[in-house]
This record gives C-alpha cells, structure tokens and sequence, in this order.
C-alpha cells in the first residue's frame, strides 16, 4: 500500500511539475516581448503556484514553483519548480543588428 501511495505521489508531481514548466515558459516568452509575465503564467500554472519573474539587459528567468500534497496522510508538502529563461526582444525594430 505504501509503495503504491509513492506511486501516486510521483505521478501527480511529475505532472505538477509539467505544469509549472509549461507557465514557466510562457510567462518567459511573454516577458521577453515586453508583456506581462505573470498573467501569461497564470492562465497555464496549476493552482497556488507562485511566480518569479527576474529581467536583466539581455534575458528573462521566471521560475514557477507549486505544492503537491503528499498522498496517505499528514506529511509535509512537497514543493516542485521549473524554471524558463528566454532573450529579450529588442523594443524598437531599429534595434536589431
């Protein structure tokens, strides 16, 4: 029983994980182009995931992290992250070498 509640357990995570991979990259793609990339990344997050989004000259990191209860019982959550990062598109056409 224990193994197959582990089981369950690494199914779901995996899962979850896709998920925050999947907002992760959109809520990049989005920053990139100058939108926001926290809604991008809500409308593909799974529930109570948070979101970091982090821009630099040249690129965009947003990580996404959500919770994964642990099934069978009062553990602790498991929190599983991905993280995206894409260049930034320049502002102007003129701008492109």
């Amino acid at each position: 029983m224990l193994l197959l509640l582990v089981g369950l357990t690494a199914v779901v995570a995996v899962s979850t994980r896709m998920q925050c991979l999947d907002a992760a990259r959109e809520a990049a793609i989005a920053a990139a182009r100058g939108e926001s990339g926290a809604q991008a990344a809500a409308h593909v997050a799974p529930a109570g995931a948070d979101v970091e989004v982090v821009q630099s000259v040249d690129t965009v990191t947003v990580t996404v992290g959500a919770p994964v209860r642990v099934l069978g019982g009062g553990f602790p959550l498991i929190t599983v992250r991905a993280t995206a990062v894409a260049a930034r598109e320049p502002e102007e056409f003129g701008e492109l070498p």
